[in-house]
């Protein structure tokens, strides 16, 4: 196990490192900008409490043994349980992030397997007919899975209700008839680092992206935009020395008001700033004390609500820059936050609570507890599944760079093995991701690790709905925008949740129901996005496809499949174009191809399409950059 031994000292070394000082102790990295990375590790994996004196960890040792580390693995996984090696490389085309991904790992080595037992069953079966040329000839063997028995249908990739087996080995064959071709989509360019976010203006085609390269760009993708498309450059710069210098940090979050005039962004060095949509900077705001997760405005458009590392909500004044009110509430760092009208909000954590507050109120107005550690629910296969840890710390949205993705990544392996004993013993630590309050402001729900969807209401204490479906994490929900105070009152609101478990469901919340389950993607979905109509769902994953969905049948409309795993979903104000942002550094444009002029039906201005984008939490890979089409 020389490659578990690599990772246990790639582990004791990174703990001295974060034992002595996140930005004293990381010469090689720190220099180059990862003093985060350092940061986040420590607080989700707890290794950070060691008496390892990090005086003695020579410069560079980190390095050389998570190489080791990795090229043991490697080894490793190419080798049979009895100590036979592959006959082939089953992992030649493995990434970094699917080295430490041990359900891509088995799924491949089994796929391998598979493969060379069809094999041998064809060169016996060559044999034997060679053999008995005259014997009658066998029925074929059924390589494949039997079809749907009478009265037995397969939709979405389920049977009987049976979630989907991922394949994580190849690609889902898309129908040609519903995918949209690259030709069709236009690649813009100019971001230096990975995006992570993206924002379509609610009036206008202008869309917004939030970039590791400490830059957020407005682009211009207005049809009447003279010489295509044009990009304004938003440099995200600290006073150092009485001069504006690059922060280098992540932009985070972002946010139009709601008369796209102003857009506001949230980033990693712990500063709001809000921009005129010409690209100048009005104001900065600063007073949290560590990187800034989300960021809203109210509807009014005079307030911005920020949550950050700090474990504290600000209400800022977005005339005046000043902070109107900080909320100390949480006990650690919270993750994001809604408005439920203009003066009153939720917040989510990492401690599992969700705080109701309001401006002017000195404590929570309602505090809602129910989400749970893994160890808590039953321990069944797909909660021990996931308590053992096969969602990586790569699979959650924080931004890191090149060298900090190696390091987590490798160090995830080792990890994996031990957490498993610590959710067991009562001390797993379940986000809860996001929360939404519902268009009337009447409900409010929720998703966390914990793997469920719970519904809450303001007249009570305890959730109005507890939906337990999915079988990994629950990453982002979203609401639909029909049923009442909204432009499509006469249809039924829906709520979308994306798992890890690479599967969207939607949900009838008056009836407390899965209606349907989408399961064409293949990896983790991190995002979802209604039309402005409530018609259509998009979905993005990781394995680089966009899906848009018919929300009333859970029908594939189209999909469009690129180059970089996706994170970040949203359609225009008119409904006809689609944002996404991919890990690979692109950002596209191309139209959704539903017809009919688009899908927002009647004045654009009174719809409520899902244009935001935002950065949700502190762990993790997230490196999007935006896509439209």
């Amino acid at each position: 196990m020389r490659g578990l031994e690599g990772y246990s000292q790639a582990c004791r070394l990174l703990t001295a490192f974060e034992k002595e000082s996140f930005t004293e102790r990381w010469p090689p990295c720190l220099a180059a900008g990862f003093s985060h990375s350092a940061f986040t590790f420590g607080i989700e994996s707890h290794i950070s409490q060691s008496n390892i004196n990090g005086t003695l960890v020579p410069p560079a040792a980190l390095i050389s043994i998570l190489q080791k580390g990795l090229q043991y693995v490697e080894a490793e996984i190419s080798i049979n349980e009895d100590g036979t090696v592959f006959d082939g490389r089953p992992i030649e085309s493995l990434s970094l992030i699917d080295a430490v991904m041990p359900d891509v790992v088995q799924t491949r080595q089994q796929a391998f397997r598979e493969k060379l037992a069809q094999q041998q069953a064809s060169v016996a079966a060559t044999a034997a007919a060679a053999a008995a040329p005259a014997a009658p000839a066998a029925p074929a063997a059924v390589s494949q899975q039997n079809p749907p028995k009478n009265g037995e249908a397969t939709v979405n990739g389920e049977e009987n209700g049976a979630p989907a087996i991922n394949n994580h080995s190849k690609p889902m064959e898309i129908d040609g008839d519903v995918e949209i071709p690259p030709n069709k989509a236009t690649v813009l360019r100019g971001h230096e680092s990975e995006v992570f976010i993206c924002a379509w203006n609610p009036v206008s085609d202008l869309l917004a992206s939030g970039s590791g390269d400490s830059t957020a760009r407005i682009w211009n993708l207005n049809e009447n935009s003279n010489g295509g498309s044009t990009q304004l450059v938003l440099r995200h710069c600290i006073r150092e020395g009485g001069h504006d210098v690059p922060s280098n940090k992540d932009v985070t979050s972002l946010d139009w008001n709601s008369d796209g005039t102003l857009l506001a962004t949230g980033s990693y060095d712990g500063f709001a700033r809000i921009w005129t949509e010409d690209g100048n900077l009005a104001s900065t705001l600063g007073q949290h004390k560590g990187p800034i997760f989300a960021l809203k405005w109210n509807k009014k458009g005079n307030y911005i609500l920020s949550a950050g590392v700090d474990k504290t909500t600000i209400i800022w004044d977005a005339h005046t820059g000043e902070a109107k009110q900080q909320f100390p509430f949480h006990s650690a760092p919270a993750l994001d936050v809604d408005w439920q009208n203009n003066t009153t909000f939720a917040s989510c954590s990492t401690d599992m609570c969700i705080h109701v507050c309001r401006l002017g109120c000195d404590r929570p107005v309602k505090t809602f507890q129910g989400h749970t550690d893994l160890a808590s629910r039953s321990p069944g296969p797909q909660n021990r599944k996931a308590a053992c840890g096969l969602v990586p710390f790569c699979a959650s949205p924080r931004p890191l760079r090149t060298l900090a993705r190696l390091l987590e990544l490798s160090i995830w392996a080792e990890l994996q093995r031990s957490v498993y004993l610590a959710v067991c013993s009562g001390n797993g630590q379940n986000e809860v991701n996001a929360i939404k309050w519902d268009p009337s402001g009447m409900l409010l729900a929720s998703c966390s690790d914990d793997m469920t969807l719970k519904i809450w209401s303001m007249k009570q204490d305890t959730c109005v709905h507890d939906l337990q479906a999915h079988s990994k994490e629950i990453y982002t929900i979203k609401w639909s925008p029909t049923g009442p105070a909204t432009s499509n009152p006469n249809s039924n609101i829906m709520l979308a949740s994306a798992s890890f478990d690479s599967t969207v469901r939607l949900w009838d919340v008056e009836r407390g129901v899965c209606i349907h389950t989408l399961t064409k993607h293949q990896e983790p979905v991190y995002s979802v996005a209604f039309s402005p109509d409530g018609k259509h769902l998009a979905s993005g994953s990781f394995d680089k496809c966009v899906h848009i969905w018919n929300t009333q049948s859970g029908s594939l409309v189209h999909s469009y499949r690129g180059t970089g795993g996706i994170f970040e979903v949203c359609w225009n104000a008119r409904g006809d174009k689609v944002g996404a942002s991919a890990s690979d550094g692109s950002v596209s444009s191309t139209r959704s191809f539903l017809g009919g002029g688009g899908l927002g039906g009647g004045d654009a201005k009174s719809q409520t399409p899902d244009t935001r984008g935002g950065f949700r939490r502190c762990g993790g890979l997230r490196a999007p950059r935006p896509v439209c089409w």
